[in-house]
């Protein structure tokens, strides 16, 4: 007597809900906080994920700047970007672009980089809204807040 296998369930684009998502960024641990957000991009959380299908949910993230970073990656993180000219590569460390005007770059990218090099990680990278300050234009859509610094003692600055 032969077992009949169990298929796999395959989420179609259909049946995927993006929900709305918040996250106060204020003396949050910024590897930590990037891994979760990650994984809500990719929509790892839910029981319906499937690797091909965008299953993730729109996070908007505020107080960038007040983001933490711990040991002395303030001085030590540092940013390359090259300009495309000869001898023309840049660095800046992760504290200079925290107090410059676009502080949340620092964000966006350990974000980025946690995601998958493809044209769908592309897509989801365009679901997280990042700001420096607490004021968002994305009141209408209803989000939800997440509390991560309640998830782990390691996730919020102890000082």
């Amino acid at each position: 007597m032969r077992m009949q296998a169990q298929k796999s369930y395959s989420a179609k684009p259909s049946e995927v809900e993006a929900k709305w998502w918040i996250i106060d960024a204020e003396d949050l641990v910024l590897g930590r906080m990037a891994v979760i957000v990650a994984d809500r991009l990719r929509g790892k959380h839910k029981p319906m994920f499937t690797p091909n299908i965008d299953c993730g949910d729109h996070i908007i993230i505020i107080n960038a700047e007040k983001v933490y970073l711990t040991g002395n990656k303030k001085d030590n993180k540092v940013y390359h970007r090259h300009t495309g000219y000869p001898g023309g590569l840049k660095s800046r460390t992760a504290g200079e672009i925290l107090e410059g005007p676009h502080s949340d770059r620092v964000i966006r990218k350990a974000v980025e980089r946690m995601l998958p090099k493809t044209k769908m990680g592309r897509a989801q990278l365009r679901k997280l809204k990042v700001y420096p300050g607490t004021e968002h234009p994305h009141e209408s859509q209803q989000p939800e807040k997440i509390d991560i610094a309640a998830l782990s003692n390691k996730n919020k600055r102890n000082d």
